[in-house]
């Protein structure tokens, strides 16, 4: 048996660890000087859905009756990370995320779904991409997820022009009939 008067092994380092670990932080704090870690990821530019084209419903003919339906798509989110890019560019990566439902018309199990991808500063277009996303319905299954492919772009930004004055557009490429069905379904 130990001499009760006598410090324990573990009660000698305890009494050691106040005084040590402003040393060991500092050492720790000191030794991420430098290091690309430290430093903040760069401004995204604003990303935002257009409301008249984020929704894609194809009828079969010009049918207007629910057993005319083919297909009702929505673009449900676009996730987006940015990071610094090649001299003087943010690189942007952004995915499509979608949902497709397979309407009474439909015929096959395939979905495609075309969209397209812009980006503006201001109201002048930089560049604009299309893009198609594709999918298949199981078996006794009417609604799918439909991701895009992994889609980079590249920012000009300068000291007075951050990426978050550009926008990135995201929108269904419609026909002129589904974008008149959008917009009378809105009204």
């Amino acid at each position: 048996m130990s001499d009760p008067a006598e410090p324990t092994t573990f009660q000698r380092v305890a009494g050691r660890l106040p005084t040590a670990l402003p040393a060991v932080i500092a050492l720790a704090l000191l030794a991420g000087c430098g290091t690309p870690t430290d430093k903040f990821p760069p401004g995204c530019p604003q990303l935002k859905l257009i409301r008249d084209t984020s929704d894609l419903t194809r009828v079969r003919g010009a049918g207007t009756d629910v057993t005319d339906l083919i297909l009702d798509a929505r673009i449900e989110a676009v996730p987006a990370t940015c990071s610094d890019g090649p001299k003087g560019t943010v690189q942007a990566k952004i995915k499509v995320l979608m949902t497709a439902a397979r309407g009474p018309a439909a015929t096959g199990t395939a979905v495609t779904l075309p969209y397209l991808v812009t980006v503006a500063l201001g109201e002048q277009l930089i560049e604009q991409q299309y893009f198609v996303a594709s999918g298949a319905f199981p078996s006794n299954v009417d609604r799918v997820s439909v991701t895009g492919d992994d889609i980079e772009l590249q920012i000009p930004v300068t000291a007075e022009r951050a990426a978050s004055a550009y926008t990135i557009y995201v929108s269904f490429r419609l026909t002129a009939a589904e974008l008149a069905y959008n917009r009378s379904r809105r009204k």
